[in-house]
């Protein structure tokens, strides 16, 4: 696991974090700018000591107060990758690599330059100089280097920030490989919820200095308190899934989800696939009774659970279709009337095929 109790004060600003996430997969730290993501992540990296606390990486210690312990970074064997790539600007593609490398004892070293390049797709740019590289292509050089150093973590801050969408459509499919074929665990630092919905596995809610609230990204994804004022977003539902099955002759996909079979438009994932889908509250409907000709190629058959209703008049509606397994809709309150919802009541869940946002993982 990965422990973290840290206290500080940064002018105006009081850090208090406590944080236990598996040492494993990605854990995303997630929040508005300002509450405190990349001042922790300078902690676990040693670029800043807390006034107070302490960071355990599986059996390592990095900082403890109390035992006044406090390990230099360059003796912490984390990568950490910064929103620019910061790489060395008079020295090759190769020898920027190389230089990770060179830092690392051979018995300490666990990847090999040949695994690294070919994960990271940059063969072609070994001779270049940083000057000569997009913004991308500094990034997975950077991404390289960090690997190199054979880290017990990998820290990544914000790393597409600076990245334009064409660029940052350009880097994911990397840093998603990493997830797969790197066993080293990676915390990453983002504001974009779409980012988070694609890498991680887990996720840290930051606001103001402190953790709202930790745990798997379909959970916390889910919650309705965190739409909005976590910077989650729109309402909605997050299920994990993995393909079933394609029909080529339609352009459709079948995903197995725990809420069950789940149609969306044509996957580019092969059978087996894991994935991620995020169902938007305003992009369901709910009916008494199932459709007998309608273009909706997904219904589920649930309970109402919940009825929330907002400030705007619209009301947030919690549908179970399996014990544990909720779905949200929003409607209207005139809906609401009109349908006669109420807990406990029967209905079915109507999902748009195309309305569903896929995330390969």
């Amino acid at each position: 696991m990965i422990e973290i109790a840290a206290q500080d004060r940064l002018g105006d600003f009081t850090l208090d974090v406590r944080l236990s996430v598996p040492d494993a997969g990605v854990t995303a730290l997630f929040g508005p700018s300002g509450s405190g993501k990349t001042s922790l992540l300078n902690m676990i990296g040693g670029l800043r000591s807390p006034a107070s606390g302490r960071i355990v990486i599986g059996e390592s210690v990095l900082f403890d107060s109390d035992r006044r312990i406090d390990v230099p970074p360059e003796k912490r064997r984390i990568g950490y990758i910064f929103q620019e790539g910061r790489l060395f600007p008079h020295l090759t593609v190769q020898r920027n690599l190389v230089y990770g490398l060179r830092r690392t004892p051979n018995s300490e070293r666990y990847v090999e330059p040949d695994q690294v390049i070919a994960l990271l797709g940059i063969e072609a740019l070994l001779d270049r100089r940083p000057a000569r590289l997009s913004g991308g292509e500094k990034q997975r050089v950077a991404i390289g280097r960090a690997l190199l150093s054979s880290p017990q973590i990998l820290l990544m801050d914000e790393p597409l920030a600076a990245l334009d969408a064409a660029r940052k459509a350009e880097i994911l499919p990397f840093i998603e490989r990493l997830h797969g074929e790197i066993t080293i665990p990676i915390v990453y630092v983002s504001h974009a919820m779409d980012e988070v919905l694609r890498i991680a596995d887990t996720v840290a809610v930051f606001r103001e200095g402190r953790v709202e609230a930790v745990g798997p990204v379909e959970e916390l994804a889910s919650r309705l308190d965190l739409t909005g004022q976590a910077g989650f977003g729109e309402a909605g539902t997050v299920l994990a899934a993995h393909v079933v099955e394609h029909d080529e002759a339609h352009a459709v996909t079948a995903l197995d989800t725990p809420a069950g079979r789940i149609m969306v438009g044509r996957l580019d994932a092969p059978v087996g696939a894991k994935t991620r889908l995020r169902l938007r509250a305003r992009d369901i409907a709910l009916a008494l009774e199932a459709p007998r000709q309608a273009s909706f190629l997904n219904v589920l058959e649930g309970t109402v659970a919940t009825l929330e209703q907002r400030d705007t008049g619209a009301v947030d509606v919690a549908v179970e279709i399996v014990p544990g397994v909720r779905i949200w809709a929003e409607v209207t309150q005139l809906a609401v009337e009109r349908l006669a919802l109420s807990e406990r009541k029967p209905v079915h869940v109507l999902i748009k095929s195309v309305a569903v946002e896929r995330y390969v993982r």
